[in-house]
């Protein structure tokens, strides 16, 4: 109180006054972010866990109830606390209030830690993995009374293929999903080997992959998930081709056509979108120039920037999660 009373002693007049008072209240409130930092913390007894994995998540402090949820899946030889750091993902939860649920496979399951995107006993509806996946997510919007019409999925390579698993298998669960560097849902099966989906891809046309889709809940009829697809165009990893697959497949689904409506560039980037009969843009295409296998980051402390380089975290100067957290409403 001291600045006050001297003020009043010297007779200042009252705009004076009001600027020491705002000087005061102001040094006694920290700057802080809109939520308060977390941590990553492993879950247990979050469901039968058909599909052995292990559930991490992150939760804002202070996150209030209603927030959406992001299921963020990593990619292989890579773990789920890394993937949600690395990827930007948890920096944005903080930034713009949400939870992250980061699935995590082990060497049990397989030796090079990859989501087991290409077995039949873990893409359908009600087992294996499929299930143990969402049985967390299920765990999360429970938890933290999440908002479960914000619901959303995505993932890196392995965790790509799995997310276009979770969108095909739980369609009335996932409102949208963002698949980095992944391939479409069936196609180890379409293509007879997932080495050949990853490397060739499978000869399929838009009808037989949109029936894979439709096949794997059978009866439902909608609402789909929207698709958006990162693809490095120098990925000898997962093939390009695969990027236009998903197209194929998830227009179908939608019952839009296989022309872009929509093409224009992001951060240099050629972007595409396509549209469904109502208008509204149902699948999204990036195509990162001369990136090779990973996910797009671009570090820094802009508005726009998230995700730090490391091993498949590449810096392209476009941060994938941002982007799709901006699409998906979540900014």
């Amino acid at each position: 109180m001291t600045l006050l009373r001297a003020a009043l002693e010297r007779g200042r007049p009252r705009a004076a006054l009001l600027a020491v008072l705002v000087a005061f209240l102001a040094a006694l409130v920290p700057v802080r972010p809109a939520h308060a930092a977390g941590t990553i913390e492993e879950v247990t007894g979050f469901g039968s866990n058909p599909g052995a994995l292990r559930m991490y998540r992150y939760v804002p402090a202070g996150l209030p109830r209603g927030r959406p949820v992001v299921v963020a899946l990593h990619g292989c030889t890579r773990n789920a606390q890394g993937y949600g750091a690395q990827s930007g993902w948890t920096a944005l939860a903080d930034r713009w209030g949400f939870s992250v649920v980061l699935p995590g496979q082990t060497s049990a399951n397989n030796l090079s830690q990859c989501f087991n995107w290409f077995q039949t006993g873990d893409i359908a509806r009600g087992q294996g993995e499929a299930l143990a996946i969402r049985q967390m997510t299920a765990r999360q919007i429970v938890d933290t009374g999440a908002d479960p019409s914000r619901v959303y999925v995505t993932g890196l390579s392995a965790g790509g293929g799995m997310t276009a698993v979770m969108m095909a298998a739980y369609p009335d669960v996932y409102a949208a999903g963002g698949v980095v560097a992944g391939l479409p849902y069936g196609c180890a099966q379409a293509a007879g080997s997932p080495y050949v989906c990853m490397y060739v891809g499978a000869t399929q046309t838009p009808g037989q992959w949109g029936g894979r889709v439709r096949a794997a809940f059978p009866g439902y009829a909608g609402p789909w998930p929207r698709l958006t697809v990162f693809q490095g165009t120098a990925d000898y990893t997962v093939k390009p081709v695969n990027m236009d697959d998903l197209v194929r497949q998830w227009t179908n689904v939608h019952g839009a056509d296989q022309t872009a409506d929509a093409s224009d560039t992001v951060a240099g980037f050629p972007h595409r979108s396509y549209k469904d009969a109502s208008g509204a843009a149902v699948v999204e295409t990036y195509s990162i120039t001369g990136m090779g296998h990973g996910q797009p980051g671009d570090p820094g402390s802009g508005a726009a920037q998230c995700g730090t380089a490391a091993a498949y975290m590449l810096d392209v100067d476009l941060c994938a999660a941002y982007r799709l957290g901006t699409d998906w409403g979540l900014g």
